[in-house]
């Protein structure tokens, strides 16, 4: 498995690697996330042989596009948050990037759930509205309200296991 992704490397590297640096018109940028599409084929320790190799190095790309994106998106909109603080509660670095690194796994779970899911769990916990509530609100019985809130805990606690914390 690992000569699969040794093979995929030699051969297609500088080729996605222009691929990305077309799309997001970023050398750099483009230069990480190839070295991250390639890092994700050798820990998924998977056998690539007969998959097309530009489509599965494509569809890994994109998707990494797509995640520094949203990650841009929620740094920005804390940093914004941020601007309308008193400067003596300004985070150090350090506490930014770990409130950023933790907004944006936050985004990619609830982004992973279903809409609905997504919905009712918002519900529950930011605007703190009850069963009840949510289901007179969404038309949903309760029953199927708290499925949709246990749904989306049992993906919070997978979540926290996968992070080790």
């Amino acid at each position: 498995m690992q000569a699969n992704v040794d093979l995929l490397y030699a051969s297609h590297h500088r080729w996605l690697r222009t691929w990305l640096h077309h799309r997001i018109g970023d050398a750099f940028l483009a230069a990480d996330l190839t070295q991250d599409t390639f890092l994700r084929l050798f820990l998924a320790r998977r056998d690539y042989s007969g998959h097309e190799p530009k489509a599965l190095l494509t569809t890994i790309a994109k998707g990494l596009v797509v995640d520094h994106w949203r990650r841009q998106e929620v740094e920005r909109a804390y940093l914004e948050a941020l601007a309308h603080q008193p400067a003596a509660l300004a985070p150090s670095p350090e506490e930014r990037l770990i409130v950023i690194e933790a907004l944006a796994r936050i985004d990619a779970l609830l982004a992973a759930m279903p809409q609905r899911t997504r919905e009712v769990f918002l519900l529950a916990q930011l605007d703190g509205l009850t069963l009840a509530q949510i289901a007179q609100r969404t038309g949903m019985a309760a029953v199927t309200v708290r499925r949709h809130i246990h749904k989306a805990l049992v993906a919070c606690m997978l979540a926290v296991d996968e992070s080790g914390e």
